[in-house]
């Protein structure tokens, strides 16, 4: 089914995966909400994943959405969001899921209860071993970036909060996008999604052939035009807010997890951010590392790129200029960041 597509708007946007959180809730509750939100001299980082987890999805959605098969319980989804000490600028940085990673000696895996020794994984495995906690400490040791407050989202909530939106959201393509694994298929154009659909496209990693990379940046433009919709009268209806607030947030206890509070307070800073002064990005990377046995195919950062876009936004700085870092072994990693602004679909 497709919806007639939003009137043009010019009002503010925020940009960022978290964000969207941030613009589901009334900025008026600010007047009785607690608020503890940190507010670093060269500010605030905040981690926002995607677990890979089927949990409370039912078997109808499964087969329509193509989720059958068993969850990785795992990150599929991680983006660093930097929010500048001035509020007058938001970076978001892609962490590819299959980076590899070296997690240190003596962490307690949460499944089985056991002792780790020093080993090397793929990124994405942080959260399957420890959780929110391992997730947090293991980004920060290979960004040199403190992590300062954490959000998660699963399948069942990343589609509950989309249905929320009246009308859906728009999703466009220039190209043919067809993927057999998430059963997504789009002709070129534009077009308005609900919650599974949605679900579908920002997983779909096959039907272009850019693999991670393309991904990453179908989920930041899915971002981008999720939050141009919430300001099509949503931000305006506090019940509606509240509610769509209330589903993506949900009640999970998590390491240095973003409270309602803080995400208000952070809400009424980045009211007035405009489209232009966010960037979204993937994290320099070199190429493929030679397969690990018990790991597989594993990517390698470009460790001066990395270092280049991590210090800027260390020293609350803009993202490097795509010229900056040299060019990836992979076509598809090349290094670009892009504005909120050139992400909205017509």
């Amino acid at each position: 089914m497709k919806f007639p597509l939003p009137r043009p708007t010019r009002r503010p946007l925020l940009a960022a995966a978290a964000l969207a959180a941030l613009a589901a809730l009334s900025p008026g509750a600010l007047a009785v909400a607690p608020t503890g939100l940190p507010a670093p001299e060269k500010g605030l980082n905040l981690l926002v994943v995607g677990i890979d987890s089927r949990k409370g999805v039912t078997e109808e959605e499964k087969e329509r959405f193509h989720l059958g098969g068993k969850g990785c319980d795992c990150t599929d989804v991680m983006m660093l969001v930097h929010v500048s000490a001035a509020n007058d600028r938001v970076e978001v940085v892609g962490l590819p899921r299959d980076s590899l990673a070296s997690f240190r000696a003596g962490h307690v895996d949460r499944r089985t209860g056991k002792t780790h020794a020093a080993h090397q994984s793929k990124i994405n495995g942080a959260w399957a071993e420890g959780g929110s906690a391992f997730t947090v400490e293991t980004v920060e040791s290979m960004t040199g970036l403190p992590v300062h407050r954490y959000l998660e989202i699963d399948f069942r909530r990343f589609m509950d909060t989309v249905d929320r939106v009246d009308g859906g959201v728009p999703i466009c393509t220039e190209q043919p996008l067809k993927d057999p694994s998430t059963g997504i298929d789009l002709q070129p154009g534009t077009k308005r999604v609900a919650g599974g659909e949605a679900l579908q496209y920002v997983r779909s990693r096959k039907a272009d052939g850019q693999m991670d990379f393309g991904r990453i940046r179908k989920q930041q433009k899915f971002v981008v035009n999720t939050l141009r919709r919430l300001h099509d009268g949503i931000l305006d209806d506090p019940a509606r807010l509240k509610a769509l607030a209330d589903t993506l947030r949900g009640t999970a206890a998590a390491e240095r997890g973003i409270s309602t509070a803080e995400l208000l307070t952070l809400a009424a800073h980045l009211r007035d951010l405009p489209p232009e002064r966010t960037e979204f990005t993937t994290v320099p990377v070199r190429g493929f590392n030679p397969d690990i046995e018990g790991v597989g195919s594993t990517l390698a950062w470009d460790e001066e790129g990395a270092a280049k876009v991590f210090g800027r936004l260390a020293e609350d700085l803009p993202l490097p200029a795509a010229g900056a870092v040299a060019p990836s072994e992979i076509p598809a990693a090349v290094y670009r960041p892009a504005r909120g602004s050139s992400l909205i679909c017509p």
